[in-house]
Formats: structure tokens, sequence, C-alpha cells
């Protein structure tokens, strides 16, 4: 069954955390236990309501503070796809959080509060979803039965989200507008009757309904091996598989390769996944490989296609997320993870910190602190095989670790 990541992104008190809530409730997806303890807590504390947050708030400082802090991940099902919902907390203080749950998603839900329209936060979930290169975006403009559900303010709302869409450089977005009550239930799993101005779908029916072509960026295929297969058994005895899983595209028998950084060509010759054989290996399918030739390959080389080579470099500018109490400074060395290979790299220059409100961007940075995002330039001690983001946000993404306490200090996306 296809699995469909999808980032959430609202400010305070937006009712993210209620919209997920509800989703789960009707698509039946919320076990009796945890209903029930929604039923108690909601009646504890008055409601005559179901308080549908509590569903998704999972830390006690969370359920006591009514606000999302941590990044949870909600799984559920219907019978056309299998979901994850990357619930991440809308706050200034939480950007690094935002990129996270973002980073790997292939759509993402903006909720809008109506009674306040577009405020600055707006400015910055869109902007990180533009940074991330999301293709699909819903802004769902939430708390409709608190402005009578009124087509005006919708249209206003819809009108002024239209004109910070303006100021993305990532123009492959699909933005659709959904106005709902996560509270009431109106335009969520089912379709409203309370709003039969819009003739658009619900949101779980408009999730239903994404193809996979237009959601993924769909870009060359890249395989990293993760593992070389040698059984030594007597049956198979020359064997030698590379297994791994493939980015960006997909790789069929008969294939002409190279293996990077080598640069050594063969081409496909089987490709298995378990016991059985494939003629084609789709985009992120795990899978092992033979080649006709028996050449020299080891985990942490790179398979791609030989006429569709990614840049090989010591060097590149990426804009770095960074998330750590302790700055980035200009000579910081910091080990660079690159899919499954690691190299030293030291950050060059700080080119420029970028605001994510869309206000523009700062010279003459000497360091970032927590939560900044800025363009970053690199130098690494051994080259590596990358694309740019915009073309591969697998290949063209890494990861920065700090080479004293090991913690992961920030995430870049290389220019």
């Amino acid at each position: 069954m296809e699995v469909l990541k999808i980032a959430t992104a609202g400010s305070v008190d937006d009712g993210k955390s209620t919209l997920i809530g509800r989703i789960l409730y009707d698509t039946k997806s919320l076990t009796t236990d945890k209903l029930e303890a929604i039923e108690k807590t909601s009646k504890q504390r008055g409601y005559d309501y179901l308080d549908f947050s509590l569903a998704t708030d999972g830390l006690v400082a969370e359920r006591e503070q009514g606000i999302t802090i941590d990044v949870a991940h909600i799984y559920f099902s219907t019978q056309k796809k299998s979901y994850i919902i990357a619930d991440t907390p809308g706050h200034v203080e939480y950007t690094r959080n935002m990129v996270t749950g973002a980073s790997t998603s292939q759509a993402a839900i903006i909720l809008i509060d109506a009674r306040r329209g577009v405020i600055e936060q707006t400015n910055r979930h869109f902007f990180i979803n533009n940074l991330l290169r999301i293709k699909d975006v819903v802004v769902a403009i939430n708390k409709m039965d608190l402005v009578s559900y009124s087509e005006e303010i919708y249209n206003k709302i819809k009108a002024d989200f239209s004109e910070l869409m303006r100021k993305r450089d990532y123009q492959d977005q699909k933005i659709t507008f959904i106005p709902v009550s996560a509270l009431k239930g109106d335009n969520v799993v089912n379709k409203s009757k309370n709003m039969p101005w819009y003739r658009g779908e619900a949101l779980l029916e408009h999730l239903e309904q994404l193809d996979k072509k237009d959601i993924y960026n769909v870009g060359t295929p890249r395989f990293p091996v993760q593992y070389v297969i040698r059984p030594k058994t007597e049956d198979f005895h020359d064997f030698r598989g590379y297994a791994g899983k493939v980015y960006g595209g997909e790789l069929s028998v008969g294939d002409d390769i190279m293996v990077l950084p080598s640069k050594t060509k063969s081409k496909i010759k089987d490709i298995f996944f378990y016991d059985q054989k494939y003629q084609t290996a789709s985009r992120r399918s795990s899978v092992t490989i033979t080649l006709e030739n028996d050449i020299n390959v080891s985990r942490g080389d790179m398979i791609v296609k030989s006429g569709d080579l990614p840049i090989i470099d010591k060097q590149f500018t990426a804009t770095v997320c960074w998330m750590d109490a302790q700055q980035l400074t200009t000579g910081a060395k910091y080990v660079l993870q690159h899919g499954i290979n690691k190299v030293l790299a030291k950050v060059d220059k700080i080119n420029h910190k970028i605001n994510p409100d869309y206000s523009g961007i700062e010279e003459n940075v000497s360091g970032l602190k927590v939560n900044d995002i800025a363009s970053v330039t690199f130098k690494l001690n051994k080259p590596i095989f990358y694309d740019p983001f915009k073309n591969h946000r697998t290949n063209g993404s890494f990861i920065l670790i700090d080479t004293q306490n090991n913690n992961t200090v920030g995430a870049g996306f290389i220019q």
C-alpha cells in the first residue's frame, strides 16, 4: 500500500492537534482506550465536546500547556493509503523541529486560524515548505465555525496567502485552499453542509487522490550501496550482490551504470527483492543488484546511470538550519553525513542569514544560533557525490554532527 508522509504546521492554538485528532476519530483510527481517555479528560475539563488534541499531544508538558512541543509521528490507514503525519510545533523557537518534520514529507498542511488570518508565523511555515521543496501544500483555513462559515473571510485569507505565494522561489508547488472546522468536523474527512459555497474536496478526500507523480520530485536514480552480499555458501559461492535503496528514479536490468567514486562501468545483471527477481527497481524500493562484471564495489559507493552523473566535489554551498545551542562559526569543523558516507567538513564562510518570514537576508553574520537558517559554504576533506537539493531531495541533503559529542547539530540542503 502506498505510504504518504504529511508535515503539519500551524501557529499556537490554530487547532493543528485537534485537526489530526479529528482525522483519526472520523477514520475510526483511535483505539478504544484512547477514545475513552479523551472522553474522560474532556468531561473532567468541563467541555461539552471531545478535545481531539489529546489524541496527539503525548508529552505531559504538552497536555498541561495545550501546545505541541515535540515532533510526533501519527500513523493511520484508509482503504487507499497509509499515512504518516508529522505533527510539528508551530512556535518560532521550534523552527528546527518544523524542518525535521518536513524534511522527509511529500505533502504538507498549513493551518490558519480564520479569526486571525495570515500572520508572521504563516510566512515561516510556508517558507519552510518552500525551502524543502514540498510539492503539494494544503492551506487549511480552520475554525470556520467561529466566523459563521463566512465565504468573505475565506476569500480574504485566500487572497492574502496568494500574495505570500508571489515571494516563493519554488514554483512547482500546488497550493490547495480548504475551509475547515477541526472541532466540528467540517470538510476534514466529510464534506460540510455548512459551507455550500465551497465546491472543492474535503481534506482527506484531497489527500486520498494525490498521485505519486504529483508529489514526488522525480529525478535521476541514485543507489548508495549499503551492504555487499557475499553468502559464500555452496549454492551461492560466486554470488556478489549490492544491497541498498533506490532514490530519485528507477533502475532496470540492462542499464549501463557507473560506480562512484571509482568511475568503473558495468551493466545491471539482476535485481532481487528477497528471493524474487524483478526487471525494474522503482524509486524508494530496497533491493539487491548484481552486475555483469566482477568489479570492486564497497559500502558507501554509489551506483548511477552512466550518462547521469551527480556532482563530485570537495566544496559546496548549502542552506543550513542550525539546531544546536552552541553557535556555528566560520572555521568550525563538523562531521558531515551525506547518505551513508561521513566526511570531515570545515565551515569556510557564512554567506548570509536568511529570515524565514520573507523579510530578506542579513549580511556580515559571525555565527548561527539555534533555529537560524543561513547560506553556508563548506570545504570537505574528501569529495562526495551530490545533486542540488532542488533536483534531488535525498542526494542533496545532509546533516552535521558535532565531533565531540556526536550530536546532530544542523541540517543542510545543497544549493
